[in-house]
């Protein structure tokens, strides 16, 4: 048997497929584009899978179009970063849409989370607009932010005003390494916080595309002295947790009692 999660997000849709021994048989990556059920219609098509559940920004109109099973962002982030690290209690993603910071029982449940879903401060597109703004690609904001030799600090992290606040510091002839480095240290700040907020130790897990750049890898981990680890493949680990759960729903279905 074979069974697949799908993260349907706000920028990329995520599939992977697992066996029943839990492993990764399969995974395949889109951008979510104008249609997002016609994007996840031809992944679930083209991958070999018996079970299906469906987790982030599009799993509601997944389940309507589908009929299929869902679990929420938190419970499938949770899953997933157990599954690439047993003894982590922590989870930080960072997606397109939202920032998500997640605490996790011995066992693997939930134990508290925070969300910052009700601004774009602290997410994957407030950091794709800083990055434009500057003139920098997206794949390569980190690494420029690494190579200031000051930080220039940003007062603003509503993306409106941030925006104009580095368009007015470009004009003045600030240095764009510089003003990226203090745009990476807001960020950290605000996420900084949230992890806080749901734990004080141990390691923690970064998920989501954004662990991808080396400059908030470094911030995070100086900020917070905790060690930060990265899955191999961040941007995954939703739709690993929901595969796996598709499993464990499949093998372990709920009892059903007789009526009396």
């Amino acid at each position: 048997m074979k069974y697949a999660g799908i993260d349907i997000g706000s920028r990329t849709i995520e599939l992977v497929v697992v066996n029943d021994l839990g492993e990764i048989t399969y995974s395949c990556q889109a951008d979510t584009g104008f249609d997002p059920m016609a994007e996840a219609k031809r992944m679930v098509n083209q991958s070999d899978h018996n079970h299906i559940i469906a987790t982030g920004y599009g799993r509601n109109l997944f389940e309507i179009s589908f009929n299929a099973a869902t679990v929420t962002e938190i419970k499938a982030h949770a899953k997933g970063a157990r599954s690439c690290f047993p003894n982590a209690q922590t989870v930080l993603d960072i997606g397109g849409q939202d920032s998500k910071a997640i605490s996790m029982l011995e066992n693997g449940r939930v134990h508290k989370f925070e969300m910052n879903d009700r601004c774009a401060a602290g997410t994957g597109k407030f950091m794709e607009i800083m990055a434009r703004s500057l003139g920098f690609d997206i794949e390569n904001f980190g690494e420029e932010a690494l190579r200031a030799n000051n930080e220039l600090k940003i007062s603003s992290m509503c993306t409106v005003f941030a925006e104009s606040e580095v368009t007015s510091l470009i004009a003045r002839g600030e240095n764009p390494q510089e003003i990226a480095l203090g745009l990476h240290t807001s960020v950290i700040s605000r996420v900084a916080a949230m992890i806080n907020r749901v734990s004080r130790a141990g390691d923690i897990i970064f998920s989501g595309g954004v662990a991808k750049n080396p400059c908030m890898q470094k911030l995070l981990t100086e900020k917070l002295q905790r060690s930060v680890l990265i899955p191999e493949n961040p941007q995954l680990i939703g739709a690993i947790g929901a595969a796996l759960l598709a499993r464990e729903a499949a093998q372990h279905p709920p009892e059903r009692h007789p009526s009396l």
